[in-house]
């Protein structure tokens, strides 16, 4: 049976009534917003994140820069006594520390590094349970299993092995160093000369840490397989550089000739090169 026009209009009074309330509910909440209201703000989705600055994330995740290690284990192991293996290498300084704090708040990573929130985190869409489920799924870089960060895209690239045998080495680099003197610049003051300039990363700093006679080669490879938690290495753009050969090699082909766009957006500006703002 339909309901009379005088019950319709009750009912819209009631949904008119309900949306008011719900409007300044949340309007009364903008400043501490619940969690379901948080986890939907569009800073955590495309195209807001791109422009998301440190200061606007760490407002509600400043937890991810304190200091968290514990100084022994559950179990009774502690730390000083259970170094991990990326810890031998001899660019790594200090005591164990956070993966945060490690890439943004530490010597190294001032010095040497300009990362920032969204250098890994390009938003997610809570409604990825599925593959294609969404409509940002693909624009994202792939079904990521809700993950806001694609490792294969990020943290291969300075996480993945040292491809040797691309370079001509006669074998990996802790074998063969010595015999190059521990200076990668031996080869690569003429070859691949256009190389970090790119937003995350302090290509002065970089260049000039390793041109340091005899330790210059453990910064290169302190990124550039020292620290590998994979077993691929990553296929780097392949920029132009003065004096290259017109040739490309097998190995390269089909290989891009630029970094992505959202990593050279402000690459060129000098002032861009610093601690994350």
């Amino acid at each position: 049976m339909n309901a009379s026009p005088h019950s319709r209009r009750h009912g819209a009074g009631h949904w008119l009534a309900a949306l008011a309330l719900v409007l300044l509910t949340g309007s009364a909440q903008t400043t501490e917003p619940d969690y379901q209201r948080a986890r939907y703000d569009p800073i955590h989705f495309q195209p807001a994140i791109e422009r998301a600055t440190d200061a606007q994330c760490l407002a509600c995740h400043a937890e991810v820069l304190k200091p968290s290690v514990r100084p022994q284990s559950p179990a009774g192991v502690k730390a000083a006594d259970a170094k991990a293996w990326y810890q031998e290498t001899s660019t790594y300084e200090g005591a164990q520390d956070t993966f945060h704090r490690r890439h943004l708040q530490t010597p190294m990573a001032r010095q040497l590094m300009t990362m920032r929130c969204t250098t890994c985190h390009q938003g997610n869409d809570p409604r990825d349970e599925t593959p294609l489920s969404s409509a940002t799924s693909q624009r994202l870089g792939g079904f990521t299993l809700r993950k806001t960060v694609v490792p294969t895209e990020t943290c291969l690239k300075c996480h993945g092995q040292m491809n040797h045998a691309i370079m001509g080495l006669p074998s990996p680099w802790r074998e063969s160093k010595a015999a190059f003197q521990n200076n990668c610049l031996l080869c690569h003051a003429a070859i691949r000369t256009t190389r970090h300039a790119v937003n995350y990363l302090n290509a002065k700093a970089i260049e000039a840490a390793g041109a340091q006679p005899g330790t210059g080669g453990d910064v290169c490879f302190g990124c550039h397989g020292g620290r590998a938690w994979y077993r691929t290495s990553y296929p780097y753009a392949r920029h132009a550089w003065p004096g290259m050969a017109d040739e490309v090699p097998d190995w390269a082909k089909g290989r891009p000739t630029a970094s992505e766009l959202r990593f050279l957006s402000d690459a060129l500006n000098p002032t861009s090169q610093g601690a994350p703002q």
